[in-house]
């Protein structure tokens, strides 16, 4: 297969909704990995797309999402600590569960545009999740594993941010109407 392009993963990258809800209709199961949960300094473009200050903690939950057993998305989910005594504070308790049962089932959260992005094949984020990935499943991510969305959601005046890293094994996949 050639490089994951982002018109090759066009549909994806601009899909609305639940890409968990997507995911899950491509196979007989969807899993949820979780590979940490937990407090870590601010990242430049978390702390930007949060209007939060130049220092603090986030808590952070990062994710390979499978269908079938196999490896599709790596996500990375940010918030601001103190969100997480407030409306964001079932993020603790989230577990293996998809974020979009909190995401998508809730009236008052409002979600930001889709903003489609192309990693650095040797950026800290691909290269985090590339460590993430390999000791997860045991196989080097694609070196074409380049392109991501994020987008910021918003419940009770506190933001949490999305990014999803997708593996090019997609391209062969439409990600069709996800089931509300």
């Amino acid at each position: 297969m050639g490089i994951a392009t982002r018109d090759s993963l066009r549909d994806w990258l601009q899909a609305p909704g639940s890409l968990s809800r997507r995911l899950a209709r491509l196979g007989q199961c969807f899993d949820v990995q979780v590979l940490r949960q937990g407090v870590a300094p601010f990242r430049a473009l978390e702390r930007a797309a949060l209007g939060l200050p130049p220092r603090g903690l986030t808590v952070v939950r990062e994710v390979i999402l499978r269908v079938d057993g196999q490896p599709l998305v790596w996500a990375r989910s940010a918030v601001h600590q103190r969100a997480t005594t407030g409306p964001w504070r079932a993020l603790k308790g989230l577990g293996s569960r998809p974020l979009a049962h909190l995401l998508y089932d809730d009236d008052r959260i409002r979600r930001s545009e889709l903003q489609p992005r192309r990693l650095s094949r040797h950026g800290h984020t691909r290269r985090h999740a590339a460590r993430q990935w390999q000791a997860a499943t045991g196989q080097a991510m694609s070196p074409q594993m380049l392109w991501s969305r994020h987008s910021v959601f918003s419940r009770g005046g506190a933001l949490l941010r999305v990014m999803e890293l997708f593996a090019p094994e997609l391209v062969r996949q439409r990600p069709g109407r996800p089931k509300h």
